[in-house]
């Protein structure tokens, strides 16, 4: 039994009945196999023995009493993981092509997971019969997590642990720092309430630290940045001041309150030609990425006469987990805001732009330091947290202000080689992630066998149709790879 970290249990009180904090993912498959063709009760018996590499699916909340703390994670032996109840089926209807699949996930990513299990649920289906890039008989499996269970990275490394690895056996992953294994029944009142006296005798001492840290990261940081601002006010030029960003970003129809309903749709890419972009204008596959969504955003906002003159600003997760905490599960993540030039009607000159903002902007991120996000988590209480967000919620405040930053785009590397699920061979990986209230819009990117991905997630009064945003990412590829490969400076 372990307590949640701070920025964990801030997920779960992110949650509300129109707010989900599921992240998501669609795994599409060949289902033959070398011993016959890959159906549920296969995928069950498969996940059964893969349960030792994922402990984070073995895992269940065990609350504390009026939420005065944290929870716990209490770990439920793997026999005692419901498989019935977790894994479940479903038929495609017809036609069975990207609008089916892409309803049946904007479908589940509106359904909350419930606390009293494990915080996680697969749903097997079967019918993909009109995917053009795919045969027809393929199956899907579409995943969903708790974001206080998991983030990016570390959904990505679940995923390696339930594949089949390459025919090697599953390595059996480490059990997270600080934590136990354990039987679920000792995850009762009894044991949570005398874990949590042990846990508030040592209180003082752990804040003690974290202050001290979060202080130092933001002390130290400040200094640094003043004493950068100094030098850039002597030597400064226009494209520099251009990068930077006021860190309130422009009000749009994408901040707003949101929904119970989810729109989603996946775009694919090949990754050679977003690296030869990259290799051509000296960026970074997260700058092209970044431009790819800016162009799509500033056309999919014109179309609606709702593109502000300012730039829109992304928020872009940066994970700071280490090599030792591969296997902890949760949320290790820190965060950097990047002017996203919407602005700019060239598309050269707004990746050039982007880039610019990225690089000033990881200058400021490792100058507060990486890791103070995570450690000033630690010091929100959790039952303050929920109550903060519930009233947000039904006050309606994201109508009130002006937005931090517009949306949320986060790019996770994923495996570079072709996975398979119980012998069967995974073509594509497309992710999902939550919205809530004024953030209508999160972009996830997965890198995957050569496909870089975008799984649109929307809420869906924000963005009701996420393919044509998908179709506009496409577009937005498109006229920059023929700027960028064409030979034009752009600059």
């Amino acid at each position: 039994m372990r307590r949640l970290s701070g920025l964990d249990a801030g997920f779960l009180s992110l949650e509300t009945p129109t707010t989900p904090m599921t992240i998501g993912s669609l795994s599409i498959l060949d289902p033959a196999t070398d011993s016959g063709r890959l159906d549920v009760d296969r995928l069950r018996a498969f996940l059964r023995s893969r349960l030792e590499s994922a402990p984070v699916l073995c895992r269940r909340l065990s609350r504390v009493p009026f939420d005065l703390w944290r929870p716990y994670w209490t770990e439920v032996a793997p026999a005692d993981v419901d498989l019935e109840y977790h894994v479940e089926k479903t038929v495609l209807p017809k036609p069975g092509g990207w609008r089916e699949i892409s309803q049946l996930v904007a479908w589940e990513l509106s359904r909350p997971l419930e606390r009293e299990r494990p915080l996680w649920q697969l749903l097997f289906v079967e019918g993909l019969d009109s995917v053009p890039e795919v045969a027809v008989g393929a199956v899907a499996i579409i995943s969903r997590v708790h974001h206080a269970a998991v983030d990016g990275v570390s959904g990505a490394e679940i995923l390696g642990a339930l594949s089949d690895a390459g025919g090697r056996p599953p390595v059996r992953a480490r059990v997270a720092p600080g934590g136990v294994r354990v039987n679920a029944r000792e995850g009762g009142v009894v044991e949570v309430i005398r874990r949590l006296g042990r846990d508030v005798a040592g209180a003082p001492a752990e804040v003690s630290r974290t202050i001290g840290r979060s202080l130092l990261g933001f002390g130290g940081g400040a200094l640094h940045l003043a004493k950068q601002e100094i030098g850039r006010q002597v030597t400064s030029t226009a494209s520099t001041r251009a990068s930077s960003i006021s860190f309130m970003a422009p009000r749009t129809r994408l901040n707003r309150p949101v929904t119970a309903r989810r729109s989603w749709a996946p775009a694919l890419f090949r990754l050679d030609l977003i690296k030869a972009i990259k290799a051509a204008r000296d960026a970074t596959v997260n700058d092209v990425v970044l431009a790819i969504c800016a162009g799509a955003l500033r056309e999919w906002l014109k179309a609606r006469d709702d593109l502000p003159q300012e730039p829109l600003v992304a928020m872009v997760p940066v994970s700071v987990r280490s090599d030792t905490q591969r296997s902890t599960g949760g949320n290790l993540v820190s965060a950097m805001l990047i002017s996203l030039a919407t602005d700019e009607p060239d598309p050269l000159q707004r990746l050039s732009k982007i880039r610019a903002a990225a690089r000033s902007s990881k200058v400021t991120h490792q100058a507060v330091g990486a890791r103070t996000l995570v450690d000033a988590a630690q010091l929100v209480p959790f039952a303050l947290s929920g109550l903060g967000v519930r009233l947000y919620s039904r006050l309606h405040m994201a109508e009130r202000h002006r937005p931090l930053f517009n949306l949320v785009i986060t790019n996770v590397p994923g495996p570079p080689v072709s996975l398979s699920v119980a012998g069967a061979s995974m073509l594509f990986h497309v992710a999902a992630a939550p919205v809530f209230d004024g953030l209508g819009l999160i972009l996830p990117i997965f890198s995957y066998a050569g496909t870089l991905s975008v799984g649109v997630t929307a809420d869906h009064d924000v963005m009701p149709d996420a393919t044509e945003f998908a179709d506009r990412l496409t577009m937005a590829f498109e006229e920059l790879e023929s700027s960028a490969l064409s030979g034009g400076d752009g600059e």
